[in-house]
């Protein structure tokens, strides 16, 4: 005999996940079924180019995923709905920080920029997903964070500490080692946005 399923912990929450091709399948479907568990609202992002949708494929099985959340409408407001906000493992991080113009930043990376400046919006980086904040290195200067090793050069040359850890929890900032730590950084976020306020960011 079972007993009652839990109670959800993210009711009326709202999480963004950025989103583009070469994305590792098993850690978005996680992704997308743990915070529905929880009672949250997954959107998935990404720079649409004038299209109503596009569809990406993932890194191993090459499986198809249509995405119709457009991260440039992502202004201060919009953002300020959200709860959180994820940037995945694989090379999502990578696609989204193009730009066609050398001389302009590519509208994730503003999207990025914005974000900071709301510390009741958790921002959560898996991997390789720190190579978006490359382009805005100021982001991460005196944070404290971990990454694919990789990566541990570009972040401490955007003045951030690297922890050799799989997860790291600086306030409003999570991040995880590798896409093998999806779960823990899932349930770093489940925390931070379940826990009273205050708590939460001290």
């Amino acid at each position: 005999m079972t007993g009652p399923a839990p109670t959800p912990r993210l009711p009326g929450k709202r999480i963004g996940v950025l989103m583009e091709s070469d994305f590792v399948e098993e850690e978005i479907a996680y992704y997308r079924r743990r915070f529905a568990e929880e009672g949250a609202e997954v959107t998935l992002f990404t720079r649409l180019w004038g299209s109503p949708a596009l569809t990406f494929t993932g890194h191993e099985q090459r499986a198809p995923l249509v995405v119709d959340g457009d991260l440039e409408t992502l202004d201060i407001a919009e953002l300020a709905r959200l709860d959180a906000l994820i940037v995945p493992s694989g090379m999502v991080a990578d696609r989204l920080r193009y730009s066609e113009h050398a001389a302009e930043e590519a509208p994730a990376v503003s999207v990025l920029r914005r974000a900071f400046r709301l510390p009741g919006l958790v921002k959560a980086f898996s991997c390789h997903g720190l190579l978006l904040a490359t382009p805005a290195p100021g982001l991460l200067a005196g944070r404290t964070v971990t990454c694919h090793n990789n990566l541990i050069g570009d972040v401490r040359n955007m003045g951030a500490e690297y922890l050799d850890q799989d997860l790291v929890i600086d306030r409003d900032l999570v991040t995880g080692r590798t896409v093998e730590q999806c779960h823990l950084l899932a349930r770093a976020v489940i925390g931070l946005l379940s826990a009273p306020r205050k708590a939460a960011f001290r």
